[in-house]
């Protein structure tokens, strides 16, 4: 696990600035701590940083061929490298390592783009061949490892193409423009992170996940490699279902074992973390490390939970409570994200990890279940707007009009909003009642949020932020609801927010996570499932609970889901108010250009009032202020948290 960083010239004869690739380094020397490594050949520069995992003595990086013609950076872990390098052996490629790293530069050069659909595991690695003047960069099919890139200076002699796995590494490039993306602010506002391929600024880009970049003769060339499919649907019965399921997800752990450093697993209590650690016992006759974090309020608080699966295992357990203090850690989330991100249970993920990091190097998670599971609440739909579509359609219909009119004539009231938004939402198709569920802002809004001078930033197609899910739920495979909910949290809401939340929080104090239930052969496996074996009836990861029913009670697997919540919106009420009242309220956060100060005003006092509850939307204001002022108002990449 590491961090990468790179610049390439067009122009073959002009050679990269060390000094840059060292700045640039410097800003993710969290992501390695162990090593470091720089390899320049002309007009391109590679840098890396790395947390030694696997190949202690020879996996240092960047890494070249047997000429020196191909060279490569890459973070991540391949866990069927070793079966990939006897391939390989046998086509007559030389081997100087014993590492992942190595086999991916021969596979290479014997597959080509194709090297990527043989890799299992996480990834996301730059090649340069300097005999085509050829940069491939390419990331994992889920997007568990980040990977941004910039063409700064285009159409001139200068033009270059820079990347980095983390985006504040662009901003170590002197010619790199801090321009915020107002599309990318709008999409981050809907969904509390911003989605690919936007970055927060103007110039940068993320490279999507399942998708590989070349750059050669300044032209960007851009392929998807993965999809995920769920037709035509595999006949199987339940029984049977839940034997290749276990298997392959003890096939999946099994594999994600493999490490020459002290491992564990973060163990929430719930299905998914309990799950993984019942397979990881099956082959760990030892120590087996577990960690949680729980929290005082009670409703939000697992840890009763891990500790009946740590006894259960016999586990060597380690556990700590957050408590409203644990916020100051705002400045550094802000830091290490690069981007705002207001997915508030990054709070408890990083004090996790920094607890684990105490103990062990690498910690596998059960990040994944909801996704191929059909684990989600909301999969259900809105509880309470079923009660209300009891009310005749034509009668909805006949109130909409009338509705909207005197919302806009009396916008502050909290009910009449309400009733508007549930009357408007039961009148929506499928597809956008699912987004509905996990908007932040909604599309109104945000125009009132809005300044009126950036209002229009938000029209036009790729500016549609809801459509973006609907779009996808309808352009997939996908036929039934339930797979077209799951699917679009596969492509979107996992790459978006889950993953990046994870690989920040553990890479900031220099943890390696690692996910066996988004192992793309598990994950293939499940997409194809029909309905009424992983989702009958209605019943939430129904198939996973039938797997973990060979370790675990009906009681413990049935009770209600609670989720990594944070009582966000109670801590604004009380400890956090000043802090949101600086960073919303100010007279530096109003002239920041962006945003309607009535606006953010009203829904403080409606939400300090108890009028509305605006908590996730007043955390999303809080965190992008956070990074505005980390990254807009200093100019050095390198000064580090606020505080």
């Amino acid at each position: 696990m590491c961090g990468i960083v790179g610049k390439v010239y067009l122009d073959p004869n002009r050679p990269v600035e060390p000094e840059i690739l060292e700045r640039m380094k410097q800003c993710i020397i969290h992501r390695g701590p162990d090593d470091h490594g720089t390899h320049i050949h002309k007009n391109m520069g590679f840098g890396f940083q790395r947390l030694s995992i696997i190949d202690l003595a020879t996996g240092h990086q960047p890494m070249l061929n047997e000429d020196g013609t191909v060279a490569i950076v890459f973070n991540g872990e391949i866990y069927n490298f070793l079966e990939l390098r006897k391939q390989l052996l046998a086509f007559g490629h030389r081997f100087q390592t014993r590492s992942d790293t190595e086999v991916i530069l021969h596979g290479y050069e014997e597959w080509g783009s194709d090297v990527t659909l043989r890799l299992r595991g996480m990834f996301a690695f730059a090649i340069f061949d300097t005999k085509t003047q050829t940069l491939f960069l390419a990331r994992d099919r889920a997007g568990k490892k980040p990977l941004y890139y910039a063409i700064v200076e285009p159409g001139t002699p200068r033009e270059a193409l820079i990347f980095a796995s983390e985006l504040k590494c662009l901003l170590a490039e002197p010619t790199f423009s801090r321009e915020v993306d107002l599309v990318a602010l709008g999409h981050y506002l809907t969904y509390q992170y911003v989605p690919h391929p936007w970055s927060i600024f103007q110039q940068a880009k993320k490279v999507e996940p399942g998708n590989w970049i070349t750059w050669r003769n300044g032209r960007l060339r851009q392929e998807r490699y993965w999809n995920l499919h769920y037709e035509p649907k595999t006949p199987v019965r339940l029984e049977e279902a839940v034997e290749q399921g276990a298997a392959l997800l003890d096939e999946a752990v099994k594999i994600r074992l493999m490490s020459e450093v002290p491992l564990g697993c973060f163990l929430s209590g719930g299905v998914d973390s309990s799950t993984v650690v019942a397979f990881m016992r099956r082959h760990i006759t030892g120590p087996l490390r577990t960690f949680s974090i729980g929290f005082e309020e009670e409703k939000f608080n697992e840890l009763p939970y891990a500790r009946q699966v740590a006894r259960q295992f016999e586990t060597e357990h380690h556990e700590m409570i957050v408590r409203p203090d644990a916020l100051e850690c705002v400045a550094r989330l802000a830091w290490h994200f690069d981007e705002p991100f207001a997915d508030s249970s990054a709070i408890p993920t990083y004090y996790l990890a920094k607890m684990t990091r105490r103990h062990v190097v690498v910690a596998l998670n059960g990040d994944g279940g909801d996704e191929s599971f059909a684990g989600y609440v909301r999969y259900l739909g809105f509880p309470a707007l079923r009660a209300y579509e009891q009310i005749p359609r034509v009668l909805r219909r006949l109130w909409a009009y009338p509705l909207a009119v005197a919302f806009r004539t009396f916008s502050s009231s909290a009910k009449l909003e309400l009733w508007n938004y549930v009357n408007r939402v039961s009148l929506m198709p499928f597809e956008s009642r699912y987004v509905q569920m996990m908007v932040i802002f909604r599309d109104y809004q945000k125009r009132e949020l809005f300044l009126n001078l950036h209002r229009d930033s938000l029209h036009g197609p790729i500016a549609d932020s809801e459509y973006l899910t609907e779009a996808t739920m309808l352009n997939g495979t996908a036929i039934e609801p339930i797979d077209r909910m799951m699917f679009a949290d596969v492509m979107l809401y996992l790459p978006g927010a889950l993953l990046p939340k994870v690989d920040r929080t553990t890479m900031a104090v220099s943890l390696e996570g690692r996910s066996p239930l988004l192992d793309h052969v598990l994950m293939e496996w499940a997409a194809r499932l029909p309905v009424e074996v992983k989702f009958p009836n209605g019943q939430l990861k129904f198939l996973l609970k039938q797997i973990a029913g060979r370790f675990f009670t009906n009681e413990f697997l049935n009770r209600p889901k609670q989720g990594f919540g944070v009582p966000i919106g109670l801590w604004f009420r009380t400890t956090l108010r000043g802090l949101l009242e600086d960073f919303l309220l100010s007279e530096r956060s109003r002239n920041r250009g962006f945003f309607e100060p009535s606006y953010v005003k009203r829904i403080v006092d409606q939400h300090m009032s108890g009028a509305q509850n605006h908590a996730h939307r007043l955390w999303a204001l809080l965190m992008f202020e956070a990074w505005a002022r980390t990254f807009l108002d200093r100019s050095d990449p390198l000064a580090g948290p606020l505080w």
